[in-house]
């Protein structure tokens, strides 16, 4: 992150807020979209310390034209790193090795020598043994740790399935959570997307994505670290406090992507939770928050969350408040204010049914139990057509025929190629964001917390 004194170069954080705020009589649930955007500078030079770590497969199965053109993919990521830049290139096989700097554990700082002997290391990585993916994470770790703060980012690229038992999976995916971010790709058809999704879940990434052709790799691998260099600040978490008696139902990332952050909150203040964020550059995320409170009378008016954007201070300096907004609730017997659904609750409810939809049908469907393929993969096209989900509702379409698309009328296709079926699950989570017709509202009132 940036040094804590330089607030230049940190992002201007904004939160809106989107609910119908009535209640009916005895009701308990209060159901928000907070919209947090942030507006980044313009990064250069070592503006921002960063630490990048590029982790390949270059087990057994990647031999030929995929490891020739991940080494082309990592390439390119060295390639986009800023001058200053910590970085470090992992080998990943049964075992994780340092292919850059060459045996040693730790960083280079990124200059013109360090990225050209880092290219050519890059060039002599060969392939061979199995894939142990939690190993080659608690690497990264080891490296991340050396470094103090900043923004720490890795991209890890596979080609096939984790050989670790599911123990030694999760025990390693527990070690390196929260200590850095990763995205990861997956390149043919023949690892599993739930296992990357995993990762995905424990270390915010952007979502799992699919890598059909070895030849795409080097545009994604370039796009993957220049959003990285694009970060200006880490670690951020939202803070939602709630009053006394009352209960955080979920608090869910809704877009981009859909990620529940319900049991990763971590309690800092009376009464507040944070919930992990990740790093920040330029852009929007939306969250879904459900409180339930104890019930009021008519009129009454209450404060179900004090939701804010927190840079937490560390060595004895203080939290940074970047942004925050109120969550409300007011009870009414008015019928029809108590239950008017505020449209992006309601869009973003049926984005999260959506993925979910998608991955219980395309489990039914490997399952062989296709009544139950049927009806989940038919919910999930009337989802898409009901929220506008237009690239979803194009990838359903290569694993189902729509007879109805409104009323998820299907049936499911005999063959399917085994690309078409990894693309919709591993984009089953990317969502459409949604704004209010009239404009999003505000409460930036001070509060309790």
């Amino acid at each position: 992150m940036p040094n804590r004194t330089d607030r230049s170069a940190e992002p201007e954080f904004r939160i809106d807020v989107d609910q119908n705020r009535f209640l009916p009589i005895g009701g308990r649930e209060v159901h928000a979209v907070v919209s947090v955007t942030s507006r980044s500078p313009v990064l250069v030079g070592s503006s921002v310390r960063a630490s990048e770590v590029i982790i390949v497969d270059t087990s057994g199965s990647m031999y030929g034209e995929k490891l020739d053109e991940a080494k082309r993919a990592a390439r390119a990521a060295v390639e986009a790193l800023r001058e200053g830049v910590r970085f470090a290139v992992v080998s990943g096989g049964s075992k994780a090795r340092m292919a850059f700097p060459e045996g040693e554990r730790r960083f280079a700082e990124c200059d013109d020598t360090t990225r050209a002997a880092a290219l050519e290391a890059i060039g002599r990585m060969r392939a061979d043994g199995g894939t142990r993916m939690g190993t080659w994470l608690e690497l990264a770790g080891e490296l991340f740790a050396t470094v103090d703060e900043g923004i720490k980012h890795a991209i890890l690229l596979t080609d096939g399935q984790n050989n670790e038992l599911t123990e030694e999976f999760e025990h390693a995916l527990r070690k390196v959570t929260g200590r850095f971010v990763c995205d990861c790709r997956g390149v043919g058809t023949d690892w599993k997307v739930e296992e990357l999704r995993r990762i995905d879940s424990a270390l915010l990434g952007g979502g799992p994505g699919i890598i059909a052709d070895p030849a795409d790799l080097v545009a994604d691998f370039r796009a993957m670290a220049q959003a990285s260099m694009g970060k200006a600040v880490a670690d951020v978490v939202l803070r939602l406090w709630t009053p006394q008696n009352s209960v955080v139902r979920y608090v869910k990332q809704v877009s981009p992507t859909v990620r529940d952050l319900t049991h990763r909150s971590v309690e800092r203040a009376p009464q507040a939770g944070d919930y992990p964020t990740g790093s920040w550059g330029t852009e929007n995320r939306d969250y879904h928050v459900c409180v339930e409170v104890p019930t009021g009378d008519p009129g009454r008016q209450l404060r179900a969350g004090w939701v804010r954007v927190v840079l937490p201070g560390s060595g004895g300096a203080e939290d940074q408040v970047l942004a925050s907004g109120n969550i409300l609730a007011e009870w009414t017997a008015d019928e029809a204010r108590a239950t008017e659904i505020n449209p992006r609750v309601a869009h973003y409810t049926g984005q999260v049914e959506l993925a979910q939809a998608i991955q219980d049908g395309l489990a039914a469907r490997r399952d062989g139990d296709g009544g139950t393929a049927t009806t989940r993969l038919g919910r999930a096209v009337a989802l898409a057509e009901e929220t506008g989900n237009q690239e979803t509702a194009r990838l359903l379409r290569k694993v189902v025929d729509v007879i109805d698309p409104v009323t998820g009328t299907v049936r499911l296709k005999t063959s399917v190629d085994k690309v078409d079926e990894m693309t919709l699950d591993t984009n089953s989570t990317r969502t459409v964001r949604t704004r209010p017709e009239n404009g999003p509202g505000t409460d930036d009132a001070p509060g309790p917390g």
